[in-house]
């Protein structure tokens, strides 16, 4: 869902990620809006047809599951398009740069999976750790676009830098942990699809409808793999050639499409299908229980801690440097807005259980805690940010 790339002698935000931190924002801003209508409509006296509607069979599966198996696959490969322009001429593209946001996002996806599974080891659910592990960049943004031009540019690139990384591990904690029993015959026919448009793309071939038909067969075949259906929007991400990433290439052309479509149809209509939670005493009982606490130690306590620890190590061995204009102070209230999950957690959160109300309590941890994350990261920051301009 992060695009951005910088002109290295002024460190200038580019037109690009200008207009994607803009979009983000707005994108952000939308996700919270639907989460709140979604949220009361199901408590209404339209709860019952609401949640109804979600569930309301097309073609043998759910609008939920349509919605989850398919639309996401659009938001997947955007992810996969992003990732590709920032390994070609990103933040990605030398490990010097690259080497902070990396270390920071490792911290930030073990340390929280490690506080899930020191919390849930005694128990049953050890399945949810990937939970926690999880940035809502759209969330994030949002957030921290209130604080408007006090935050230096290097912040928000670091920010986006880091959940670009932190989706691309979410993606391989996906297909790795939370697929069903493999189909070798589809998941051979996928990889077959996949190499023809390596081939293809090596081949110079430029024309987008080329890449597009062949990623549909290899979308229906990793549904019918067993590895989770939008898994192909990444692989289909990859194969599209990027050329020098101008104007022409076709991977900037289909991610320049897709940025509001993902941003203002994908994500909310994800955040109305899957926050049609209903509240009750026994669902907030459940926050009590150890899958749910791990969720909120992991996100609130865990993403700051596990990307302050992997960055100050990555600073102390010299591999990288703070970006310019960056303290660490700053960059411990980045780490409190990075303990904002959603749309990755939830996700996650339907293929770790099958019980509809550990579902459900998953959501509500995820939730809340993004809230305390949000409010606490916010706060943060913006007496740092107050500081540093009275200084």
């Amino acid at each position: 869902m992060v695009v951005f790339f910088v002109i290295i002698a002024n460190m200038k935000l580019t037109k690009l990620f200008t207009e994607f931190f803009e979009s983000e924002r707005t994108g952000g801003i939308i996700l919270i809006c639907c989460t709140f209508v979604s949220l009361l409509i199901a408590n209404s006296a339209l709860g019952t047809g609401y949640n109804a509607f979600w569930h309301h069979e097309i073609a043998g599966h759910s609008i939920v599951h349509w919605i989850n198996d398919l639309l996401m696959t659009f938001f997947f490969l955007l992810v996969g398009l992003e990732i590709e322009r920032e390994i070609y001429i990103g933040e990605l593209k030398e490990f010097r740069k690259a080497s902070l946001p990396i270390f920071g996002a490792i911290g930030g996806m073990a340390i929280p999976a490690l506080v899930y599974i020191g919390i849930n080891i005694s128990s049953d659910n050890m399945n949810g750790f990937g939970i926690p592990m999880a940035t809502d960049i759209a969330f994030a943004i949002g957030i921290l676009s209130l604080l408007g031009n006090r935050v230096p540019a290097s912040l928000k690139i670091f920010l986006t830098a880091l959940a670009i990384i932190d989706d691309l591990g979410a993606i391989i904690v996906i297909a790795i942990f939370y697929s069903q029993s493999v189909s070798l015959l589809y998941l051979g026919a996928a990889l077959t699809l996949f190499m023809i448009m390596i081939i293809m793309n090596r081949m110079k071939v430029m024309r987008l409808y080329l890449y597009l038909i062949p990623g549909i067969l290899l979308w229906y075949c990793m549904l019918q793999s067993g590895i989770h259906a939008t898994i192909a929007g990444v692989l289909i991400a990859f194969a599209i050639p990027f050329r020098e990433g101008d104007n022409h290439s076709p991977s900037y052309k289909l991610q320049h499409f897709l940025h509001k479509p993902v941003a203002f149809f994908v994500l909310p209509i994800f955040a109305l299908a899957n926050t049609a939670i209903v509240l009750n005493t026994q669902l907030f009982s459940g926050l009590q229980s150890t899958h749910a606490l791990g969720i909120a130690f992991g996100l609130i306590f865990g993403k700051p801690i596990g990307i302050l620890l992997m960055c100050y190590l990555a600073v102390k061995l010299k591999i990288a440097g703070l970006p310019e204009g960056v303290n660490w102070k700053q960059l411990a209230g980045v780490g409190l807005l990075a303990g904002i999950g959603f749309t990755m957690s939830i996700f996650i959160s339907l293929l770790a259980f099958e019980d509809d109300q550990m579902i459900n309590i998953s959501k509500l941890a995820i939730l809340i805690s993004s809230i305390i994350a949000a409010v606490t990261g916010l706060w943060y920051l913006s007496r740092q940010m107050d500081k540093q301009i009275s200084a």
